[in-house]
């Protein structure tokens, strides 16, 4: 681990919206508390990130990695029909990217998924499972590609 994740800090809108799920070698893995759709954020844990391109060689490559963890793990859990992978952050400037697990009925397909539903709360029980069985599966992606 790096000096720099020593002193990592969510940014509060990310803290506000998510509930952490892990941290990896690299980023911290984030559900989005929007039950409309599997959603990770992944958020390295590196100081003054804002784009992709600012990550450096060995954290571009662990970046790449942990995408790919999460999106067969959402892939897997959800039986998705299509995997969103996105870094905007035009509302937080914080380097973050999300995969989504989208599916061919949900409310925004085949479009993307922002602005088209409110977020929807995740009922308590779903919340606790889905957490429990995301920690689970992203272990396990992370420990199955060392």
């Amino acid at each position: 681990m790096s000096p720099e994740s020593d002193s990592f800090l969510l940014h509060e809108r990310l803290a506000m919206d998510c509930e952490e799920v892990l941290d990896w070698p690299l980023c911290r893995v984030l559900l989005a508390r929007d039950a409309n759709y599997p959603w990770l954020i992944l958020v390295p844990r590196r100081l003054g990130l804002r784009d992709f391109h600012n990550l450096a060689g060995d954290d571009l490559a662990q970046a790449s990695r942990e995408i790919v963890w999460a999106s067969e793990t959402l892939e897997t859990l959800f039986q998705a029909d299509k995997l969103n992978v996105a870094a905007l952050g035009n509302q937080v400037p914080q380097l973050h990217i999300h995969v989504i697990a989208r599916f061919h009925d949900d409310e925004a397909w085949p479009g993307p998924i922002w602005g088209v539903a409110p977020a929807l709360a995740y009922e308590p029980d779903l919340l606790a499972s889905r957490l429990a069985a995301l920690k689970d599966a992203l272990r396990a992606a992370a420990a199955g590609s060392s």
